[in-house]
Formats: C-alpha cells, sequence, structure tokens
C-alpha cells in the first residue's frame, strides 16, 4: 500500500504563489502516475495534474501556464509549484497515486488534503 501525507498549503493573496507537497512511502517504478486533486464547496473534484512513471505531465486548462508538477523518485516526494495563484484556485488539494499498470486511470491512494485560500 501506499501511505500519502500532503504539506504546503496555507493563504495567500491574489497573485501570490504557494509549493504543495507530498511525501509517498513508495515511489520510483512501484507507482504508475502521482497527481494533485482540489475540490472546493459546491464543485466536482478536479484532477488539476498528474505525472506518469516516464514524466510525463498533464494538466487542467485552468492551471495551464500557472502550474508545475514535479517528482523525485529518490526522496519520495511530489510537489505542486502554483504561481499567479487566482481566488478560483481556493480548494482542499490531495495528493493521489495510482500503482496500476496502466497508470493515470485508476487513483487507489489519497493524501488526507491540504487547504489553499486565495483572497485578498
Amino acid at each position: 500500500q501506499v501511505q500519502l501525507v500532503e504539506s504546503g498549503g496555507g493563504s495567500v493573496q491574489p497573485g501570490g504563489s504557494l509549493r504543495l507537497s507530498c511525501a509517498a512511502s513508495r515511489y520510483r517504478d512501484s507507482i504508475a502516475c502521482m497527481g494533485w486533486f482540489r475540490q472546493a464547496p459546491g464543485k466536482e473534484r478536479e484532477r488539476v495534474a498528474s505525472i506518469n512513471r516516464n514524466y510525463i505531465r498533464n494538466y487542467a486548462d485552468s492551471v495551464k501556464g500557472r502550474f508545475t508538477i514535479y517528482k523525485d523518485n529518490a526522496k519520495n516526494t511530489l510537489a505542486l509549484q502554483m504561481n499567479s495563484l487566482k481566488p478560483e484556485d481556493s480548494a482542499m488539494y490531495y495528493c493521489a497515486a495510482d500503482i496500476s499498470s496502466l497508470g493515470c486511470g485508476a487513483f487507489n491512494f489519497w493524501g488526507q488534503g491540504t487547504q489553499v485560500t486565495v483572497s485578498s
């Protein structure tokens, strides 16, 4: 199994930046894909970004050009750099892992989440 712990959330003004981190109990070739999701009150859960074992990245249209997903296999960590933050980015952000051989299709393990609030 995979255990995930997020950190780095907080409050920031519009236009500011935050970097979210996720520590995983295992990574490298044992995890097919890792991703960041977010959910705001009254909204559907949204996949923000993902990265597979070949470092192929995918982003939601709403964050392209502003967010970047990174992974560090040596440290078993995942990060999300968020720049030019907007109020609509406010949400609970979750780290997730897919251990399927296909990758990025079934996220089996989830962290507890970290809150991001963007407001003046």
